[in-house]
């Protein structure tokens, strides 16, 4: 596992497992089964309403707490300074934790414009040592910014959707200025269109690996954290097989070329649910 060093100084390995739209139930099996193949590294949030599952599975796993890094995110509805304190509690005491490893905000949601003071809250916890690191998701250039003008302790890094279609070129520049990395969500594009793309399919084949490893191995290759999501056993194995291979510079500037600012999700400043 390849493991990177957040600029607070903490580790953190580049790619991990994320349970997004995965039932409560169903999420023990799956986080178990990615603990097996080798994953230390596991996503989730408030709002996926699996948080108790993946404690469950962490606890049943028997690994040491210190092998893990558990990230989970403060939700629209729980934005606010105390909003926030009160939801990580919440979440803390469903993940069975004593700590998180990283917490962040979930989306800017600029129009009700707390995310600032949202993010004070996350400060206090990472002073106060509950949790290892904070950050952001789904923050456009503008929300960062003024978080560095407004606030103390810089993001350690920056969630968004990011794919070979959406390659967020502007964003990964200007986190990489300050430090800050990027975590791509979605980072198969839900399984959809690029996994059948006809580059990706002749990188694929040149290499002898799936279209999905392919692209994982080019987010490791541009330093993404990468967070991909499966229930299925062999597809949790298949998307970790990716340490025995390397794109070479041919291979990523066909995979370069596919960006065309194809969203799955919603743009960031017009995600205002609440």
């Amino acid at each position: 596992m390849q493991k990177l060093t957040l600029h607070n100084g903490i580790t953190m390995p580049q790619l991990g497992f994320g349970v997004w739209q995965v039932e409560d139930e169903e999420v023990v099996p799956a986080v178990k089964k990615a603990l097996e193949t080798g994953y230390r590294s596991i996503d989730t949030a408030a709002i996926y309403g699996n948080e108790r599952g993946v404690g469950k599975a962490i606890q049943e796993s028997g690994l040491p707490r210190e092998e893990l890094f558990i990230t989970t995110k403060v939700w629209n509805t729980d934005q606010g300074y105390e909003n926030t304190l009160k939801a990580f509690d919440e979440s803390l005491e469903k993940l069975g934790l004593e700590y998180v490893d990283l917490y962040l905000i979930h989306w800017p949601t600029p129009e009700f414009d707390d995310y600032v003071d949202t993010y004070k809250a996350l400060e206090k916890l990472y002073q106060d040592g509950r949790v290892k690191a904070i950050g952001v998701c789904n923050f456009d250039i503008d929300h960062l910014q003024r978080l560095l003008d407004e606030c103390e302790v810089t993001p350690v890094l920056n969630q968004v959707e990011c794919h070979p279609y959406l390659a967020q070129n502007e964003v990964k520049d200007f986190c990489k200025q300050h430090d800050i990395y990027v975590e791509a969500w979605s980072p198969l594009m839900q399984g959809g269109e690029v996994l059948g793309n006809e580059k990706v399919k002749e990188v694929a084949d040149k290499h002898g690996k799936s279209a999905a490893q392919v692209i994982i191995r080019w987010h490791l290759q541009k330093d993404t954290i990468v967070i991909p999501k499966s229930v299925t056993p062999s597809r949790i194995e298949e998307n970790f097989d990716v340490f025995d291979f390397e794109l070479d510079k041919e291979d990523m500037k066909k995979i370069d070329s596919l960006d065309r600012n194809e969203r799955k999700g919603p743009q960031p400043s017009e995600m205002n649910v609440r």
